[in-house]
C-alpha cells in the first residue's frame, strides 16, 4: 500500500515537472530580437583574391554568392542593401568582417555589386536594413535573384 502510494507521489511529481518543463521550452528558444535601424554609408566589393578563403563564420568565400562584410552585425544576419543611386536592392548574408581600418559600411560580393549596378565604379552608397528570414522567404525567388 505504501509502495503504491509512493508511485503515485513520484509519477506526479514527474508528470508536474514535464509539464513545467515542456512551459519553459519556447521561453528558452528565443532569441533575442534586436530592432536595428537602417544605415547608410558607402560600400565596396570584395577583390577576386579572396575567393575560397575561409570568411569569419567559418564558411569558404565565394564572390558568386550573395554574401557581405559588416562589423556591427551578427553573422548570419540577412540585410537587404539598396544601391542609393540607383535604387536596385540585393538580400545577402553577413558572413564576414571588414578589417578595422576599412570605413565602408559593407562589403559585398562582386555577383552583389553587379546585381547593384555598381560594379564599374568600385564604390556607391548605399542603405543597409536588417530584414528576417520569413520577409526573405516571401519574396518570389525571381525577385530576390533579379532585383
Amino acid at each position: 500500500m505504501l509502495k503504491n502510494v509512493l508511485n503515485k507521489i513520484v509519477k506526479c511529481a514527474a508528470a508536474a515537472l514535464l509539464i513545467l518543463s515542456i512551459g519553459a521550452v519556447p521561453a528558452m528558444a528565443q532569441k533575442k530580437v534586436v530592432k536595428t535601424p537602417p544605415t547608410t554609408g558607402i560600400a565596396s566589393y570584395y577583390a577576386q583574391k579572396f575567393h575560397g578563403r575561409k570568411t569569419a563564420s567559418g564558411e569558404i568565400f565565394d564572390n558568386t554568392a550573395m554574401t557581405a562584410a559588416h562589423n556591427t552585425l551578427p553573422l548570419g544576419t540577412m540585410i537587404k542593401v539598396t544601391n542609393m543611386r540607383n535604387n536596385r536592392w540585393v538580400i545577402v548574408k553577413v558572413t564576414d568582417r571588414l578589417h578595422a581600418a576599412n570605413r565602408r559600411i559593407v562589403d559585398l560580393t562582386q555577383a552583389a555589386a553587379k546585381q547593384l549596378g555598381f560594379i564599374h565604379w568600385g564604390l556607391t552608397k548605399v542603405k543597409v536594413e536588417v530584414v528576417t528570414k520569413e520577409f526573405v522567404n516571401s519574396l518570389p525567388f525571381w525577385e530576390v535573384a533579379l532585383n
